[in-house]
């Protein structure tokens, strides 16, 4: 995993230079430009947020504005603590301490009791604002979309989009698979961003909805919209 950050505006990072240059591969990127609304423009306070569990490297980056977390939840972190002064930091700490049961043991827990946890999470979050957010594990994506500001001023979802793609195989990119027809074959893209980035046919996330990702695939979707309130779907 390789982390990149800092707390000067993205439009001067040399860092983005740096990443176009290099062409850097991976299967999985996230990428958040903050709009500081607590705590000091800094370093610590700039996510995503990345902690260890269960011997692997967990990441975060929320959008929104989470109000009292910290009078609310005060004391529900205990082995992961912020280390700056952000809502959003406070959100990932409860998230860890509620997944850490999960990861105590050999293994990667089951989708099925990880993805309960993110939902029962995401659920608390949306009553203290919007809680837009990435959270990947080591294995999968979670996405969670709720409300966000909308262009007429409104905060009201959809708070995330996502767009599915295929394209050709860049062979220099990622480890060259085992065959040429592989090869050969086109691969699976999810873009999930606040708003749609291109002219395409991005599509809304339900308010409340949950999809996890692998490998540029949707795997499970859980949520308002997805076949009824609170069905979990497995793809």
């Amino acid at each position: 995993m390789r982390l990149y950050k800092e707390p000067e505006p993205a439009a001067d990072s040399p860092w983005i230079r740096f990443i176009e240059e290099r062409r850097l591969p991976t299967r999985l990127l996230i990428s958040h430009i903050r709009h500081a609304t607590r705590g000091a423009i800094s370093l610590a306070n700039t996510q995503p947020f990345i902690r260890e569990l269960g011997g692997r490297q967990h990441v975060f980056a929320h959008n929104g504005s989470l109000d009292e977390i910290e009078a609310r939840y005060a004391g529900a972190w205990r082995r992961f603590r912020p280390i700056g002064e952000t809502d959003s930091e406070i959100a990932f700490c409860i998230l860890l301490e509620r997944m850490a049961p999960l990861w105590s043991g050999q293994g990667v827990p089951s989708l099925q009791e990880r993805l309960a946890v993110v939902t029962r999470f995401a659920d608390e979050m949306r009553a203290l604002g919007p809680a837009n957010f990435l959270y990947a594990d080591g294995d999968v994506l979670f996405a969670h979309g709720h409300q966000r500001i909308q262009v007429n001023g409104e905060i009201a979802p959809p708070g995330l989009w996502y767009l599915q793609r295929r394209c050709a195989c860049d062979a220099d990119a990622l480890s060259a698979p085992e065959n040429a027809a592989a090869q050969a074959a086109e691969q699976e893209l999810i873009l999930i961003a606040s708003v749609p980035l291109t002219a395409e046919a991005w599509t809304p996330f339900a308010e409340g909805q949950v999809m996890v990702v692998k490998d540029g695939a949707i795997v499970s979707e859980l949520g308002a919209g997805i076949g009824g309130k609170g069905e979990y779907r497995s793809a």
